[in-house]
C-alpha cells in the first residue's frame, strides 16, 4: 500500500483551506482523537486532541512509513471533559455537503493519521481535493503485481503532477508463491476471484491500514447501486483496524459518495486533472488487467469487472463492510441464511470458509461434554447480522486457512434466535461474536478476552493454549 506526503500549498487560483464555505464549516467543533467504539453504537471515544502537522510551505518527499512515529498527545486540562464523537451524527450532518468539505473536515480531524486511497482510476479526484484544501496529505496504493501498464504510468504521473511520493503496498510473496503454484496465473477464471483478492488485495490493505486512524476512499454510491447504495460519507471503519486495534479503531472516509460519476468527469476536466489513458479506451472500473475489460455502450462500469462471474459478485473484499446484502429466504436451525428476528431484514450467513466447520446445537453440545477431544477446536458463537461479526469474517476465515492442516478444527456456531438461551447457559455467551478455544485434553472451553480479533492475536490466543 501506499503512502504519500504533501504540503498541498499551491493552489490553483486562490483556492484554500480559508477559502471554503465558512457557514457550512464552522459549525463543525473540532474532533478528539478517536480511539474506541462503544459496542452500542457507531460512536468512537476519545481523550485529546493530537495537533495535526502543520503545513509546510515545501512538499516534503521523504516516504513516511505507514505505522509513522505519533506525537505525544495533549493532556486534558482542569475542567476538560472526554468528547464523544458521534459518526452517524456527523455523516448526516456532512450528508448535503461539498466533497471539498468533507475531504478538508477528514484532513483537519486526523493531521498526519489519514491517507487517500487511491487505485489509478478516476478517484485522483480524491487527490485533486486534498490539493484544494491547502493542507498536508498522504496517498496509498496497492500494487497487486497485476495491473495494466497504463496504470503504472499513471502512478508515476500522478506524483509528478502533484509533487508526491506514493508508497506502495505488495501482496506476500509467498502467498502469491503458493497461489501460482498449486493453481495457476488465472485460477480466478476457474473457481472465482475471491481467493485472489483476498492474497493481492484485501490482507495487504490490513496490514497497511494497521498504521492508520482513517482513510478516504473514492466509494460511490452509484458505482454499483445494488451493493454500494447506502455508503456514508463518513463512517467507523465496519471491517477493517487502526492503529490503536479493536473495533472501532480505524474511520473511514467517503468524500465523493453522493457524487455521480458524469459530475466527478466533468470537474476533472475543468480542474485539467491528469487520467489514466485506459479511460479513453473504454474502461470505467480499473481493476488488475487479467480481470477488467472495456464496457461497451449502456453498460454499468461494473460490468467491466470480474465479467465470467454472476453480476452480484462485483466486488473484491477492500469494502466488505458497505455491501449491501441482497435478501434470503428464511431458513431455520443453523442454515446458511435467516431473517434477524423482527422477521423484516434477511441476512447471509458469513464465515463461509470451505475450512470452517459449521456446527449444530448437537455438534457443539457433544463438543463441550469431551474430556479428551482427538484435536482442539476453535469455534465462534455469531449472529450473521451482527456487524462485529462481520467485521472480523475476513479474519477468522484467514486464521482458518492458516490452521489448516494443523491438527487444529475451526469451528462456527450460530447462536441466536433460538439458540441464544443454549449459547448463553453453557457456552459463556455474553455478546456477539464470542470465541471459545476448546482444548485437547481438558473439558473446560477457554474463552478469548479480548476485542482484539486479528489473525495476530487469534493465532497468538491459539498457540498459548494449544
Amino acid at each position: 500500500m501506499a503512502l504519500a506526503a504533501s504540503s498541498s500549498s499551491a493552489i490553483l487560483g486562490s483556492v484554500g483551506s480559508h477559502d471554503l464555505d465558512a457557514a457550512k464549516i464552522s459549525s463543525f467543533q473540532r474532533l478528539n482523537q478517536p480511539v474506541i467504539l462503544s459496542a452500542s453504537s457507531n460512536v468512537i471515544h476519545g481523550q485529546s486532541w493530537m495537533k495535526p502537522i502543520s503545513a509546510d510551505p515545501k512538499r516534503s518527499h521523504a516516504m513516511i512509513p505507514f505505522a509513522a512515529t505519533v506525537a505525544a498527545p495533549e493532556v486534558l486540562g482542569k475542567g476538560e471533559s472526554e468528547v464523544v464523537e458521534d459518526y452517524d451524527k456527523l455523516a448526516k450532518d456532512l450528508e448535503s455537503a461539498s466533497p471539498l468539505e468533507i475531504m478538508d473536515k477528514a484532513l483537519e480531524n486526523f493531521g498526519n493519521d489519514i491517507a487517500i486511497a487511491f487505485s489509478g482510476a478516476e478517484d485522483v479526484v480524491l487527490i485533486e481535493y486534498a490539493r484544494l484544501t491547502g493542507r498536508p496529505f498522504r496517498v496509498f496504493s496497492l500494487d497487486t503485481g497485476r495491473l495494466n501498464p497504463e496504470t503504472y504510468a499513471f502512478f508515476d504521473t500522478v506524483e509528478k503532477h502533484y509533487g508526491i511520493h506514493i508508497e506502495y503496498a505488495f501482496p506476500d510473496s509467498v502467498e502469491v508463491q503458493a497461489l501460482v503454484r498449486n493453481k495457476g496465473l488465472f485460477s480466478f477464471y476457474e473457481d472465482g476471484h475471491q481467493e485472489c483478492c483476498r492474497i493481492r488485495k484485501v490482507r495487504p490493505l490490513r496490514k497497511a491500514l494497521k498504521g492508520l486512524r482513517a482513510w478516504i476512499t473514492g466509494q460511490r454510491k452509484d458505482q454499483s447501486p445494488g451493493t454500494r447504495a447506502e455508503i456514508p460519507v463518513v463512517q467507523v471503519d465496519p471491517t477493517f483496524e487502526g492503529m490503536d486495534g479493536g473495533i472501532g479503531s480505524l474511520v473511514k472516509w467517503n468524500p465523493v459518495a453522493n457524487v455521480d460519476s458524469m459530475d466527478i468527469w466533468n470537474f476533472l476536466r475543468a480542474m485539467n486533472v491528469p487520467v489514466n489513458s485506459l479511460h479513453s479506451q473504454g474502461y470505467v472500473s480499473i481493476g488488475c488487467e487479467p480481470c477488467t475489460r472495456p464496457v461497451l455502450p449502456g453498460q454499468h462500469e461494473r460490468e467491466g469487472r470480474w465479467w465470467w462471474e454472476d453480476s452480484k459478485a462485483k466486488e473484491c473484499g477492500l469494502h466488505k463492510g458497505n455491501i449491501k446484502q441482497e435478501e434470503m429466504p428464511e431458513l431455520n436451525g443453523n442454515g446458511n441464511g435467516a431473517a434477524h428476528k423482527n422477521g423484516k431484514a434477511a441476512v447471509t450467513d458469513i464465515f463461509n470458509s470451505q475450512n470452517v466447520v459449521s456446527l449444530s446445537r448437537t455438534g457443539i453440545g457433544n463438543l463441550t461434554k469431551l474430556e479428551n477431544r482427538a484435536d482442539p477446536w476453535l469455534v465462534v458463537l455469531y449472529a450473521p447480522w451482527c456487524r462485529f461479526c462481520q467485521a472480523m469474517e475476513g479474519s477468522y476465515d484467514e486464521l482458518a486457512e492458516k490452521l489448516a492442516g494443523s491438527g487444529i478444527k475451526v469451528g462456527k456456531f450460530r447462536a441466536d434466535g433460538e439458540q441464544k438461551k443454549f449459547a448463553q447457559q453453557e457456552l459463556q455467551l455474553g455478546s456477539f461474536p464470542t470465541i471459545l478455544f476448546f482444548p485437547k485434553h481438558s473439558p473446560n472451553p477457554i474463552k478469548y478476552p479480548s476485542e482484539k480479533r486479528d489473525v495476530d492475536s487469534l493465532t497468538a490466543f491459539v498457540n498459548a493454549l494449544q
